[in-house]
C-alpha cells in the first residue's frame, strides 16, 4: 500500500500557508481543541481517504504518519470533523484550491472540460422533502496541462450552457491564463473576444457549420488543443475512488468535491 506520509505532509504544509497562526501547536489545548491549521489538515486527510467519519477517526488513531506529523496523540472524534467540514465554506475552499494548484505547479495553459459526478443513494421520501430532482452534479475544472493541477472549478445540478460556464471560469483566473484550450460546446465569439482583451490565446474549436469554420479548426495548433484531453485525465484521478458523492445537501458536494480537488492537486505536489 502506497504510504500516506507524503500527501500528510502536504496537507499539513498548505493549511500552515493558508493560516495566520501557523507555528501554533497542533493541539495546543491538548485533547479539547485543535489549531486551524490542524483543523483544516484533518478536512483534507478525510477526503484522501474516502472514509465514514467513523473510520476515518480510526484510520487517523491507528496512524502512525499522522501522529508524528502534526504531533498530536489522539485524532479528532469523528462529529468534530464533521462540523469542521460544515463550517469551511466555498469562498475558504476556493482559496485553497488556488493554493493547491500553485503547489502542484501552474504554466498558465489550461483547459476547460466537464463531467458528471453520481449522487449518493438517498430514499424517495428524503430527496422529495428536501426538493431533490437530480441524480448528478455536472462539474467543470479548468487544469493545467503540463501538472494537471486543477485550479478552479464549477458546480451545476442545472442544464446550463457550457459557454456561459467557460466565461465565468475564465473571469475568475484571466490573469492566470496564457493559452485557454476548449472544445467546441464552448465556442461562443464573446468567451473568444474576452479571451483576445485579457492576452489569452483562446484554443477553443467552432462548430462547423460552414467552411469557415472548418478553416478556423484546421489552422488551430494541433498539438497544443489536443493537451485538452488532458483535463479527462484529471478526471479520472478525481473518479478513482468512485464517483458518487457522500453529501446529502447540494452544497454539501459542492464542498466535498472541491476538497477532492484540492487533495487531488497535493497528490500531484506529492508525485
Amino acid at each position: 500500500m502506497r504510504s500516506k506520509r507524503p500527501i500528510i505532509r502536504q496537507c499539513k504544509n498548505l493549511a500552515k500557508q493558508h493560516v495566520d497562526n501557523p507555528d501554533e501547536p497542533a493541539a495546543p489545548d491538548g485533547a479539547s481543541g485543535f489549531a486551524e491549521w490542524a483543523q483544516i489538515a484533518f478536512i483534507l486527510l478525510h477526503a484522501e481517504l474516502d472514509k465514514d467519519f467513523r473510520e476515518t477517526e480510526a484510520w487517523f488513531n491507528d496512524s502512525r504518519a499522522i501522529r508524528e506529523e502534526l504531533n498530536i496523540d489522539k485524532s479528532p472524534d469523528h462529529t468534530t470533523l464533521c462540523r469542521w467540514e460544515q463550517q469551511v465554506d466555498m469562498r475558504e475552499l476556493r482559496s485553497l484550491l488556488r493554493r493547491s494548484a500553485e503547489q502542484a505547479g501552474w504554466s498558465g495553459t489550461a483547459a476547460i472540460d466537464a463531467s458528471g459526478f453520481q449522487r449518493d443513494q438517498t430514499s424517495y421520501h428524503y430527496r422529495n422533502r428536501a426538493g431533490f430532482s437530480f441524480h448528478k452534479l455536472k462539474t467543470t475544472v479548468l487544469v493545467d496541462t503540463e501538472s494537471l493541477a486543477i485550479k478552479d472549478v464549477h458546480f451545476t445540478t442545472k442544464r446550463k450552457w457550457d459557454g456561459h460556464i467557460g466565461l465565468q471560469v475564465y473571469r475568475r483566473n484571466a490573469e492566470d491564463l496564457q493559452e485557454f484550450l476548449a472544445d467546441a460546446n464552448y465556442s461562443w465569439s464573446d468567451l473568444r473576444e474576452e479571451c483576445r482583451a485579457g492576452a489569452t490565446r483562446p484554443l477553443i474549436k467552432h462548430k462547423e457549420h460552414n467552411a469557415l469554420k472548418k478553416a478556423h479548426n484546421a489552422r488551430m495548433d494541433e498539438d497544443l488543443y489536443h493537451q485538452r484531453t488532458l483535463s479527462e485525465t484529471a478526471f479520472s484521478l478525481l473518479k478513482d475512488d468512485g464517483e458518487k458523492l457522500r453529501s446529502r445537501s447540494w452544497h454539501g458536494q459542492f464542498r466535498e468535491l472541491t476538497r477532492k480537488c484540492i487533495v487531488h492537486n497535493l497528490s500531484q505536489a506529492a508525485s
